[in-house]
C-alpha cells in the first residue's frame, strides 16, 4: 500500500475487520501489515509444536531359532523406527533347553545389531537378564 498515515491504515484495518500489526518497529518508517492477529498467533504456535518428536522406545522381539527371512522382517521394521527418530530394544528370548544354547542367541542378537548399526548406534550393549538377552540401539 506504500507510506501512508497511521490513522489512515487503522481505518483500513478496521474497514476490514483486521488488526494492524507491527512487523519491523525499527526500521524508518515502522513497517506495519493488516492481518488477524489472533490468527496469526495460533498459526505459528501450532508450527512450533508440529516439529516436536517423543521418543519413544519400540521392542524387537526374536528367539534363537527364529528364520533369517524373519530376522530380515524385523531389521526392516526396526530400521523404520530408527528413521522416525525411536529407540529400538532388541530382546532375545531363551525358553526351556534353549539356555543350553546360548551362543546362538549372541549370534543372532550380533547379526541384528551389525545390520542396524549404519542407521544407529547401540545405546547399551547386549545384556543377559535371567531368559533374555537386551540391546538397546538409539538412532543416529
Amino acid at each position: 500500500m506504500g507510506i501512508i498515515p497511521k490513522d489512515e491504515a487503522l481505518a483500513k484495518a478496521r474497514e476490514a475487520d483486521l488488526d494492524l500489526v507491527e512487523v519491523a518497529p525499527n526500521e524508518r518508517p515502522p513497517v506495519c501489515r493488516i492481518m488477524d492477529y489472533g490468527k496469526y498467533k495460533y498459526d505459528r504456535n501450532k508450527r512450533k509444536h508440529q516439529n516436536t518428536h517423543h521418543t519413544k522406545t519400540k521392542e524387537i522381539r526374536l528367539r534363537p531359532k527364529t528364520g533369517e527371512h524373519d530376522i530380515g522382517f524385523k531389521v526392516k521394521q526396526a530400521i523404520s523406527f530408527l528413521k522416525h527418530k525411536d529407540k529400538v530394544q532388541v530382546s532375545v528370548i531363551f525358553r526351556g533347553r534353549e539356555m543350553a544354547h546360548i551362543e546362538e542367541g549372541q549370534r543372532v542378537m550380533e547379526s541384528v545389531i551389525e545390520e542396524l548399526l549404519e542407521f544407529g548406534k547401540v545405546e547399551t550393549p547386549p545384556q543377559r537378564n535371567g531368559r533374555r538377552m537386551v540391546c538397546t540401539v538409539s538412532p543416529k
